[in-house]
């Protein structure tokens, strides 16, 4: 069994024919979806997808582009929209992204500690979304972790392995996507070399960064066979012993059975 633990099937190009979609994952050994919120429109069809399909959770919060239109934004109104659903099990996408600087660094952190404030009452994961901003992103979370149980996922891990070793220390877990796969990923296989079993986590980020040998089509869950396959490669242990060992993570950090 394969968790793609961090997917976007609210876009349309997956959300319009998601039990398509859904049913060549299931072909392919993927059997459990977290479908991630980037905003409210996202957020209002995640309710919709995680009602319908058993096997599809969902999380809540503003990705970091998007904390422009949301600079009020509080725990307190994190965990009311959280509560909408019994299947809302972690928050995030939150985080800061200075490569592409849509939103105001102050603002992106300013709503990133809100995230992982609703995140720590919660008692849920934050998932964590990391770009060009590796000293403020293990400032605040380190922070923030010193006396706190908080639970951390940094997604699409793209970063130095000086972050990942930090991020390690503070016990987070580090997810991979297909980009583990691209002809250029030396650096990142090195990382994931580095990264404990127990705490490794695989996904797509669907619609986008499709895996090699994929590259230039849409995304879709059913193609995170092939970032297992390179990811067993770099790890030197059987695909299956991935699969079953990142499905454990995944089950052990959001209390799933």
């Amino acid at each position: 069994m394969i968790v793609d633990s961090h997917c976007h099937l609210d876009y349309p190009i997956l959300y319009d024919k998601l039990d398509i979609i859904i049913n060549r994952a299931l072909k392919n050994d993927v059997k459990l979806f977290l479908t991630i919120s980037t905003n409210l429109k996202s957020f209002e069809k995640i309710k919709l997808i995680v009602n319908k399909y058993e096997n599809i959770f969902g999380t809540f919060g503003i990705h970091p582009h998007e904390t422009k239109d949301f600079k009020n934004l509080n725990s307190e109104l994190i965990i009311k929209y959280k509560n909408e659903s019994n299947k809302i099990i972690g928050i995030g996408e939150s985080g800061l992204d200075y490569y592409y600087n849509h939103s105001d660094k102050n603002i992106q952190k300013k709503v990133f500690i809100e995230h992982i404030k609703a995140s720590l009452k919660l008692d849920i994961p934050l998932i964590v979304h990391s770009r060009n901003a590796e000293t403020d992103t293990f400032d605040i979370l380190s922070n923030y972790m010193k006396n706190n149980k908080l639970k951390v996922i940094i997604h699409c891990f793209t970063g130095s392995l000086s972050f990942a070793k930090k991020l390690i220390g503070i016990g987070c877990y580090i997810s991979f996507s297909g980009i583990v796969t691209f002809n250029n990923s030396n650096d990142l296989s090195e990382v994931a070399s580095f990264v404990p079993i127990d705490k490794l986590l695989i996904e797509t980020d669907s619609p986008y960064l499709s895996p090699a040998p994929n590259r230039g089509k849409d995304n879709e869950p059913s193609f995170i066979v092939h970032t297992i396959k390179k990811l067993s490669l770099i790890k030197n242990i059987k695909e299956s012993i991935l699969a079953e060992n990142t499905t454990n993570n995944f089950k052990r950090i959001f209390n799933l059975k």
